[in-house]
């Protein structure tokens, strides 16, 4: 069995951090935050979200210029995000019980290495998938089958763990079980909310409330 956790607004409590920084990007160029742009380059990996940001806003920055340009907007605060209740005794309660973990996030790997290795979870899990290196968003089956092939288990012997809806669906799509973890972030958004309509994977307020029941 390999558990299979997202970072951002999963494990650690860093939402919050990109609609700072996409928040000051866009008022540099006198631009609003809107729902629309949130919807274009939420959850998604940096690449996409630049080339979205570069159409949306119809800015003559290159992408790469603009990835550097969110890098410098976001230097250090990753290295003072807190961790989310309940995660770190649920890890400890998993890694006692001889369960495999893993970490797969669309979070920069500079950012994500940085939260892990500041909070001392990075013990817990095996390797880290980026999807940012395979070039395969987290709402795509073919990066969790991968994530599974570098584990060397089935998609079927993993469960996830996301606070993304398209991600938990993804996951579900490559056969895995999926929990989503609502983060009260995004309450009022599509994002994941603790209600039966999403019958197709468990969703829970936050990882606390598997203690004692994975």
């Amino acid at each position: 069995m390999l558990y299979l956790f997202d970072m951002d607004g999963t494990l650690i409590d860093s939402n919050g951090i990109w609609k700072d920084v996409d928040s000051a990007f866009l008022a540099r160029r006198g631009l609003p935050y809107t729902k629309e742009y949130y919807e274009g380059v939420a959850h998604t990996i940096f690449p996409l979200a630049a080339k979205f940001t570069k159409e949306f806003c119809h800015l003559p920055e290159s992408e790469e210029a603009i990835m550097a340009e969110w890098m410098d907007l976001a230097q250090g605060l990753y290295a003072n995000v807190p961790v989310k209740p309940g995660v770190r005794d649920y890890l400890r309660q998993c890694q006692d019980r001889g369960i495999r973990m893993a970490v797969v996030t669309s979070s920069v790997p500079e950012h994500c290495r940085t939260a892990l290795s500041h909070l001392q979870l990075l013990p817990f899990f095996e390797r880290i998938t980026f999807a940012q290196e395979l070039g395969v968003e987290k709402k795509d089956p073919a990066l969790w089958r991968k994530a599974a092939e570098l584990a060397n288990v089935a998609p079927e012997d993993c469960v996830m763990f996301d606070d993304s809806i398209a991600a938990c669906r993804g996951a579900h799509a490559a056969g895995m079980r999926t929990v989503g973890v609502y983060d009260p972030y995004f309450a009022g958004t599509e994002m994941l909310k603790p209600r039966p309509e999403f019958m197709e994977f468990t969703v829970i307020d936050r990882i606390s409330q598997r203690l004692c029941r994975a």
